[in-house]
């Protein structure tokens, strides 16, 4: 494989697309299990997540581990589809999130690290909401 430079100019070597795929199953895995220290390994310390609909920005890796934890609700998440860029550094997956019987469809955008571990999150629901009250501790607005 051919190294690269990431945005701080070091050298990196691109991920394969087996690689990311695999990365992202055991985020979505790991989230569905609610095994907390496996959804740890998989992030990097400095992820950013974002949810354009309610315009809020999670980093860091502490707090977005909160904010999953303490996420209300028994929801089950299932991909439906997975892509992976040929230069093994980004994803996309198309989920089906089931809450007790409200079942809604989500696309997800992932980037990884050298490391392979997820560096960002962009979550696209099908509606704009107003974030719930309660994680004002956790989030930024913009």
């Amino acid at each position: 494989m051919t190294d690269t430079a990431d945005k701080s100019g070091r050298a990196t070597t691109p991920n394969g697309t087996a690689e990311v795929r695999a990365a992202v199953e055991a985020y979505w895995a790991a989230a569905g299990a609610r095994d907390w220290d496996a959804f740890a390994a998989t992030l990097a310390d400095d992820v950013v997540y974002d949810l354009p609909q309610s315009r809020e920005r999670i980093r860091g890796k502490e707090r977005y581990l909160r904010f999953n934890q303490e996420y209300p609700g028994d929801w089950r998440v299932r991909i439906e589809q997975l892509v992976a860029d040929g230069e093994g550094r980004q994803a996309a997956a198309r989920t089906l999130v089931t809450a007790g019987t409200e079942r809604m469809q989500a696309i997800h955008f992932f980037t990884v690290d050298a490391e392979v571990r997820i560096a960002t999150v962009t979550d696209f629901w099908p509606e704009a909401y107003e974030p719930p009250a309660g994680r004002e501790h956790l989030v930024e607005r913009y």
